[in-house]
């Protein structure tokens, strides 16, 4: 991304001369040996979600490619200076994504990186082992971002001949000095954000870094970090040359979770910090609104406001900015805080949502939209499919789930006025219609059901594990039921058919049997 800045200031009042603003462009300034800027763009999508992009640079006007040894470091972090220096680094370009960038709602990032972990790098021509190099830089940048970067090896590595040409100066495309590899399910997390900020010059500790809270940023829809290292021109001739340190982050937050909409947003609200003083090694300290679709501030207001303005080519796109200077004490006001918010001047609007509790309550979603004519809208909800209790299976699990109708209320212009005072008249399939004066007549329209395939588990194996532990019990216990409930008698056997006669005839003289 190419900025061309141009700062307006506005006329004052007492002024008579309705010319336009005043144009002040910036003079080019000899350049430090070494300098830092930092600077927070954001900009409100039109999905309703808020882009916040973080870059910090840092210029260091030394050679690391002749083989001198660098001792002193003031503001480029020493443990990558080492880096370049040992592995004889060209450029090393590494980012950490958690999410996927959706295109579509959008609309382009600044810097897109793939999700998981993603590094490329371009070795200086004198180096002789690209791999054995490789695989050891691999390793120590491991342990510099708390990554598992160690698991970079040979069958994940190749040599791109065509994308990834060197962002930097020099011509050399030889692309066998080049190296890339992914990590696609690499977790992005605390561990990757910490090491990141020290490598800053003010860490965490002040400037636009306090606002990298961890909960905030892992709590967002979308999540990349990078860090990007480039040989570069000190000046328009480039007579001298210096090392460049970007280090971006970029965020996306969704404000519909938490019941805010798009009416209004601050920087608390995003990343429950507000801003009190620039880095103090940072030469400058910026943040950029994007106005550019409302540069007139009637949709919306910014506050407070600002009378410096800011032009860009944006992915080919001239767009305006709101400019706030950190290093000025009159962007903090007298209360030493700087708490940016914009405000939708318009109430009537863009979105109700009411989120859903498992097991309690549905979703519910409300939009008032203007449809043009002949065209197309499309509406789009993330959700999470999740396990069931096994009780709350339908007798078909493996049909799907299926999800209520939507609901399009709309007031559609009709072609004639009806007379309200003589609908007694008219037939009673005409009340469907009424129309009013203003030729317009109310409609409801229902879409279809939504089915939706929710993970089933495999239900022949509870019956199984039933009727086997049914089983087992029944067995087990009756069983011991007849062992402690039953009684033991000992019976003598039935004497033989002569025994029982002579029995009977002892019996009748009264003589006892045997």
């Amino acid at each position: 991304m190419r900025w061309e800045e141009t700062v307006v200031e506005e006329a004052t009042a007492d002024k008579e001369d309705t010319s336009a603003p005043e144009t002040v462009v910036q003079s080019s300034v000899p350049q430090p040996k070494d300098d830092f800027q930092e600077e927070l763009v954001i900009r409100p999508l039109h999905s309703g979600d808020i882009y916040a992009s973080f870059q910090f640079r840092t210029l260091w006007e030394t050679d690391f490619m002749r083989g001198n040894k660098v001792s002193h470091y003031r503001l480029f972090p020493k443990s990558l200076g080492q880096v370049i220096s040992k592995f004889s680094v060209r450029e090393l370009h590494i980012s950490f994504t958690q999410g996927y960038w959706r295109t579509m709602q959008w609309g382009q990032p600044f810097l897109p990186s793939p999700p998981g972990a993603e590094l490329w790098v371009w070795f200086q021509d004198s180096v002789t082992d690209v791999d054995g190099t490789w695989k050891e830089l691999t390793n120590v940048l491991s342990g510099i971002f708390c990554a598992s970067l160690n698991f970079i090896d040979s069958t994940n590595t190749v040599q791109p001949s065509a994308s990834f040409k060197p962002l930097g100066i020099g011509n050399v495309t030889d692309h066998r000095f080049l190296r890339y590899a992914t990590l696609p399910r690499e977790i992005v997390c605390t561990e990757n954000l910490t090491p990141w900020k020290k490598l800053l010059p003010c860490g965490s500790k002040a400037g636009l870094a306090v606002l990298l809270k961890s909960e905030k940023l892992f709590h967002s829809s979308f999540h990349s970090q990078a860090v990007h290292i480039r040989p570069v021109c000190q000046d328009w001739q480039c007579k001298t040359t210096s090392w460049e340190l970007r280090q971006t982050l970029n965020v996306v937050f969704d404000l519909h979770t938490p019941g805010q909409g798009k009416l209004e947003w601050s920087l608390f609200k995003m990343f429950s910090r507000t801003l009190t003083e620039a880095c103090p090694l940072a030469s400058s300290s910026k943040i950029y609104i994007d106005i550019t679709d409302d540069p007139q501030g009637e949709q919306f207001e910014v506050s407070p406001a600002t009378h410096l303005l800011s032009q860009a080519m944006v992915l080919g796109d001239r767009r305006t900015f709101s400019v706030y200077d950190l290093t000025q004490q009159i962007t903090f006001g007298t209360v030493r805080s700087l708490n940016l918010l914009i405000r939708w001047k318009s109430s009537e609007g863009y979105i109700h949502y009411q989120p859903s509790k498992d097991r309690v309550r549905p979703h519910l979603l409300e939009m008032l939209v203007q449809l043009p004519p002949n065209s197309v809208t499309e509406v789009t909800v993330q959700f999470e499919r999740a396990l069931l209790k096994w009780t709350e299976y339908t007798p078909d699990p493996n049909h799907g789930f299926y999800v209520g109708s939507s609901v399009i209320s709309s007031l559609v212009p009709s072609i004639v006025a009806m007379d309200t005072n003589s609908t007694r008249e008219q037939p009673l399939f005409s009340s469907f219609f009424p129309c009013k004066e203003e030729s317009s007549y109310f409609m409801r329209v229902y879409t279809e059901p939504l089915l939706v395939n929710l993970p089933t588990p495999d239900f022949s194996m509870p019956y199984n594990v039933i009727c086997l532990t049914c089983t087992v019990v029944a067995v087990g216990y009756g069983s011991l039921y007849n062992l402690l409930t039953r009684s033991f008698q000992i019976e003598e056997p039935s004497p033989g058919l002569a025994k029982r006669i002579a029995n009977i005839i002892r019996k009748m003289r009264g003589v006892p049997p045997l």
